[in-house]
């Protein structure tokens, strides 16, 4: 039983663990929280600038909703209800996307 603590004792320490990522093509030691954010997000949403590990921006999406206006000609609702639609006629509802 000696010389197994014996051998114990003779082995090398053990090293630290290493961690890496691939950011643009570039291996890069990071600490383990900020591997962990990279994983849970992926490594393309993330660039480096100026030797920095940064979040890539994000794109701004417009949407072109439509809205219920006034029009000409159009629908009659029942009870104010945009879905259920009695008759089409003058001086009703539309659904129109505004333009800018």
């Amino acid at each position: 039983m000696d010389e197994i603590f014996k051998h114990l004792a003779k082995a090398p320490p053990l090293k630290p663990k290493v961690h890496m990522v691939n950011i643009q093509g570039q291996e890069i030691e990071v600490s383990l929280q900020k591997k962990l954010e990279i994983q849970r997000a992926g490594e393309y949403s993330f660039m480096l600038k100026d030797g920095e590990i940064v979040p890539k921006p994000r794109k701004k999406v417009k949407l072109n909703c439509p809205q219920l206006v006034k029009a000409d000609a159009g629908g009659h609702f029942c009870d104010g209800d945009p879905h259920w639609i009695v008759k089409v006629d003058k001086e009703g509802y539309q659904w129109q996307i505004k333009s800018e």
